[in-house]
């Protein structure tokens, strides 16, 4: 992560059209995000969940609470249908925590991005409002 990396997503958060952008705080320090794109047009009942977590925090359960989080707020607060997320098919702790939240492998999206010059594949995941509605109430 590098200084120029920094720059970029700080332009990124504060887009005016960023829907949604949460700092995940644990202990009163910001160790990361998740945040949320809204469609238009056609896309417009649907968003895009994305995170990232700071690499001492791994495997501790903090991105599930999350998802788990913006899953109800994006449920009760929007008129939405569908959220989604698009991991790296080789991010195996970022498909546990979507899987245990109860978002469904819908495919493989094959060298569909590039990261460091190396070309990788992608998963997409999804999550319907018929899913939230039927589903157990989510607790952290």
């Amino acid at each position: 992560y590098t200084p120029l990396d920094a720059q970029r997503w700080i332009q990124f958060v504060v887009d005016p059209e960023q829907e949604t952008n949460f700092a995940i705080d644990v202990g009163g320090e910001a160790v990361g995000n998740i945040g949320l794109r809204i469609g238009n047009d056609v896309d417009r009942y649907t968003a895009e969940v994305w995170y990232w977590l700071g690499e001492k925090h791994w495997g501790k359960g903090i991105i599930t609470a999350a998802l788990r989080a913006i899953t109800g707020y994006v449920f009760t607060e929007f008129t939405l249908t569908r959220l989604y997320a698009i991991p790296f098919a080789h991010n195996t702790g970022s498909v546990k925590a979507l899987e245990k939240v109860g978002f469904q492998r819908e495919g493989l999206l094959r060298r569909s991005a590039v990261k460091d010059g190396v070309v990788l594949d992608k998963v997409m995941y999804s999550y319907l409002s018929s899913d939230w509605l039927n589903a157990a109430p989510m607790l952290p």
